[in-house]
């Protein structure tokens, strides 16, 4: 019986400091969650702030680009552009196939050639002088043969 009562107790003991454990794993897990969310929060708007600079045209998205602020690091390259005036889906695609880059590519993550390459396409694209090149006039495959013929000639 003495042997029996001894291991309850040992047994109760280890039970209680686990209990102690997992409450101050709980604590912890808990701030380390809090602090999770707050950066997240914090990452969440500064890029709301750094999209209204952008669409509201007083921050060039090519500085944007090759300076990489803290809070664009994680953001999609898609995320940056379509931010822009007159900049959906299609025109950011289109840009991004000259890199070439994929649109959820992150800015942190872009070697500092393609911030280049994308900036300078950019800041031509933005006086008009690059961008998306216009696709050549080309005949349908249903056109009749006559238009084809004319429009090759």
């Amino acid at each position: 019986m003495y042997a029996t009562a001894r291991t309850a107790r040992a047994d109760s003991q280890r039970d209680e400091a686990h209990d102690a454990r997992r409450d101050g794993d709980a604590q912890h897990d808990d701030c380390q969650y809090m602090r999770a969310l707050e950066r997240a929060n914090e990452v969440r708007l500064a890029r709301a702030e750094l999209k209204r600079k952008v669409a509201a045209g007083s921050v060039n998205v090519a500085e944007v680009v090759l300076d990489c602020p803290w809070e664009a690091q994680s953001m999609a390259v898609s995320d940056l552009l379509t931010s822009q005036r007159r900049w959906g889906h299609t025109r950011c695609r289109k840009l991004l196939a000259q890199v070439p880059l994929t649109e959820r590519k992150t800015l942190g993550s872009m070697t500092d050639r393609q911030r280049r390459t994308l900036a300078a396409l950019l800041s031509g694209a933005g006086r008009g002088e690059a961008g998306p090149a216009p696709a050549p006039a080309r005949p349908s495959e249903h056109a009749p043969a006559r238009e084809r013929a004319l429009v090759t000639a």
